[in-house]
């Protein structure tokens, strides 16, 4: 029975060690620095510029007014009636709530369209990826950040960068 288990645990040991050994083509691949390298990318950072531009300004111009009139409540404030003190501030603390969340809705909708760009174009990296892996016969291909070392001729970035391209 001991040299069943025995037999049986070398048995293992040699088929685990023979996946390993299965995936010897492995390619690096630097995602990162082809999507720096893409002139998508600043076309996409323009259109959604160009996109977000009339809301942005708005609310540029809600904190201005807003600014205005905190500072006016502020210089005016010790002179002012409390009846006419206690309605600025009312309006003041009012225009504050409503450009508060206009902002935050801006930097959600500007945050969730970056996010829907930025996975178009990474998609488009992963397909060039399968494609060249698939081309040039590699088993596995792991992003240049992930390795500690690989062999120079192992990276596949330029193929990729003309490939999407």
């Amino acid at each position: 029975m001991k040299k069943w288990l025995c037999a049986a645990g070398l048995g293992l040991a040699m088929a685990a060690s023979a996946g390993v050994q299965a995936a010897d083509k492995i390619a690096v691949v630097n995602v990162s620095s082809i999507f720096q390298q893409l002139p998508a990318r600043e076309t996409v950072a323009k259109q959604l510029e160009s996109e977000f531009k009339g809301r942005a300004s708005e609310l540029q111009n809600m904190e201005r007014d807003l600014q205005t009139k905190m500072q006016k409540l502020q210089r005016d404030g010790s002179t002012m009636k409390a009846s006419d003190r206690t309605k600025m501030e009312k309006d003041v603390m009012a225009q504050r709530e409503k450009f508060s969340q206009k902002a935050q809705a801006f930097e959600q909708d500007n945050r969730r369209r970056q996010m829907e760009e930025r996975n178009k174009i990474l998609s488009r990296i992963q397909d060039a990826v399968k494609v060249i892996a698939s081309k040039e016969g590699y088993d596995v291909v792991v992003d240049v950040n992930a390795t500690a070392y690989f062999a120079a001729g192992k990276d596949i970035t330029a193929d990729v960068l003309k490939q999407v391209k």
